[in-house]
């Protein structure tokens, strides 16, 4: 099995008309995601790379039975989008889309909250790559020939890094479960202890992999529920070691505001958690390996 998405998954792309959204849908396609439509305002009825083309995500869902959606929507309207995704009926939905006001992500977040958790929309992103369960499905931006299918779970804030981690992997013949990008922005749709605990459920991940960055309280949460509910070895990574406090880096989540919220803060909680850090990029798919032959 694999978490969030398989063979089976029918996505439909929000913005599909896009060049950007065009391209991925296309690089989706050739890797085998079942992409099934594609959903515009005003563009239904048109074809994009073979799909149909919807004006709502509820004309699409009743047309297609997609179950999860890529968001490509520009970031005035993206969290409209993926209001209409919760509201049409998916039960996945991806956002790559970067910029989005985190008033607009608050008024996300309370209105999937007015579903019961069992009928809630679940949502990574903003600003991530997607999730990808290598051989199976890509539903995001990311390169899927990096990717080895295995038993390594990754979850990262950092896209990059995440590319980085499953092809240091691939070199030393490792695979990988699923990889999902949760985003860096400052409110998204899933945390790390959100995705952890669904690693920590699936029978074929065996490791997990987490890349952090500075910023935000995630990093400390989530050593706190591996300390107390992962049975398996976690890998992690925290990037920004030399990053100044008070100034924004890369991401718009990635600025030290608080105690908890530096690279060498993080890499401390982590560690008392019992993980493994790397010490730095280039060495992540070392760590994993040596962990994994400990293990075995």
């Amino acid at each position: 099995m694999s978490i969030l998405l398989d063979r089976e998954t029918r996505v439909i792309v929000q913005g599909i008309t896009g060049r950007m959204a065009r391209f991925h849908t296309r690089e989706m396609l050739n890797y085998g995601t079942n992409v099934v439509g594609g959903v515009v305002p005003g563009k239904g009825g048109e074809i994009v790379e073979g799909v149909p083309v919807f004006d709502t995500v509820k004309q699409a869902v009743e047309a297609t039975g997609a179950d999860a959606s890529l968001v490509f929507v520009p970031p005035p309207f993206a969290a409209d989008s993926i209001m209409e995704a919760a509201d049409g009926g998916i039960r996945y939905c991806v956002c790559i889309t970067d910029g989005i006001p985190a008033q607009d992500m608050i008024l996300v977040k309370r209105y999937m909250y007015r579903y019961p958790k069992d009928k809630r929309m679940v949502l990574t992103g903003p600003n991530c790559a997607g999730t990808i369960s290598p051989g199976k499905a890509i539903l995001g931006i990311m390169p899927g020939h990096i990717y080895l299918p295995g038993n390594v779970g990754i979850v990262g804030r950092s896209g990059t890094l995440g590319y980085e981690a499953a092809a240091q992997l691939k070199e030393r013949g490792i695979g990988v479960s699923t990889s999902v990008g949760i985003g860096g922005d400052p409110i998204n749709g899933s945390s790390f202890r959100d995705i952890l605990e669904r690693f920590e459920n699936d029978d074929e991940t065996h490791v997990i992999c987490m890349i952090g960055e500075i910023g935000g309280p995630q990093e400390a949460e989530a050593a706190e529920y591996i300390r107390d509910h992962v049975t398996k070895p976690v890998i992690a990574y925290v990037a920004g070691m030399t990053a100044p406090k008070g100034r924004t880096m890369g991401h718009a989540g990635a600025i030290i505001s608080a105690f908890g919220e530096s690279a060498s803060e993080k890499v401390e909680i982590l560690s008392a958690a019992g993980v493994t850090v790397a010490e730095n990029p280039t060495v992540i798919g070392e760590t994993i390996a040596n962990v994994m032959r400990r293990a075995a």
